[in-house]
């Protein structure tokens, strides 16, 4: 079942906020009075609930999830879709400089919302802070200018980079290598990976230094191993099961829909990690087409860039691509089968 978000702010702190209509945390949270069945923006005119009659809720999406309709006073809802607008336009400006960059508090100003109210969109949103979103431009930046041949140097310049140890602490987190080592196509990483019998067929997960790099589904493991070599050409790739056996029960973990610590070691463009963001922040037994996970990441017409991105995905259940479908209803595609993609969705569909 989808979980509520938490509140990041005691409920006491929330409720002076409401008592004293503060503007500064309409976006923050929003509270729903019980005996009315309406919930509202914290600056909200309208006369004061008791407080037993009151609960908080991190989002409206939240209140309205759990039975609540907006206020047509201070109007909660039309907020946060210019909440939506506020970080797409916040998305427009991290990509027109991708060398530079901005601080939350200059970007906050540029699109008319506080730094704390940004940051917290920008998260819901994207799955990811500004800072990260800034530094995955930066790195697809990096990495696009190795890939042309061009030395690491230059490409650390070229990338906004102010020195080479930026880039090694930057770079590493998302190359899950040295840049060096990217520039020779990964050559001497090293892969470990196993593959285990699951309800959905056989099971494969990879993992490297920071993190799990893939989990893909199939009927047979010598397909699935050859598979994952053909992605890593020039890493190391061994077979390691009781070292990568605790990988291998988060996975199982969250496609029972239970939370379990996954690190990630996700390898892609920066338009690939802003879609992969989002399909994580699709609620468990929730369902989204590729027209509005491609809206989420202010990309309205990107819908068939978002199913590359999906396509492109070598995280199966972790990255939740099976959760985006067409947009009349119909599957779509699914890169481990299309009967899978129908299985898993059956499974998360609330009963």
């Amino acid at each position: 079942m989808p979980q509520r978000a938490e509140l990041a702010m005691p409920e006491d702190a929330a409720w002076r906020a409401v008592l004293a209509r503060d503007r500064g945390r309409d976006g923050a949270f929003v509270y729903a009075v019980r005996t009315t069945g309406v919930y509202c923006r914290p600056s909200c005119p309208s006369r004061r609930p008791r407080r037993e009659n009151v609960s908080f809720f991190a989002t409206a999406a939240g209140a309205e999830q759990a039975g609540y309709r907006a206020c047509a006073r201070c109007g909660p809802a039309a907020g946060r879709a210019a909440a939506r607008e506020a970080v797409e336009r916040a998305v427009a400006i991290l990509e027109a400089r991708p060398d530079r960059r901005i601080a939350l508090g200059e970007l906050a100003h540029r699109v008319g919302m506080s730094p704390f109210h940004l940051q917290r969109t920008f998260r819901q949103s994207l799955g990811v802070s500004p800072r990260a979103f800034q530094d995955a431009l930066r790195l697809a930046r990096f990495k696009s200018r190795v890939r042309q041949g061009e030395p690491v140097g230059l490409a650390t310049y070229e990338a906004g980079y102010g020195s080479s140890r930026g880039l090694y602490e930057s770079a590493r987190a998302g190359l899950g290598m040295t840049p060096a080592t990217y520039r020779k196509g990964g050559q001497g990483e090293r892969i470990r990976f196993t593959t285990v019998s699951s309800e959905l067929g056989r099971l494969l997960v990879a993992a490297a230094a920071r993190g799990v790099c893939a989990v893909a589904l199939g009927a047979d493991d010598a397909a699935l191993e050859k598979g994952l070599r053909a992605e890593f050409p020039r890493a190391e790739v061994a077979r390691d099961d009781a070292g990568v056996r605790p990988w291998v029960r988060a996975v199982v973990r969250r496609l029972e829909g239970a939370p379990a610590p996954l690190r990630m070691d996700l390898r892609g463009t920066a338009f690939q990690l802003r879609v992969w963001a989002a399909l994580r922040a699709i609620p468990y037994g929730e369902t989204r087409s590729y027209g509005e996970v491609a809206a989420v990441i202010g990309e309205p017409g990107a819908s068939r860039a978002v199913a590359r991105a999906c396509a492109a995905n070598r995280l199966a259940l972790v990255v939740p691509c099976h959760r985006v479908v067409r947009g009349d209803g119909g599957l779509g595609g699914y890169r481990w089968g299309l009967s899978r993609k129908r299985r898993i969705l059956d499974r998360e569909r609330p009963l």
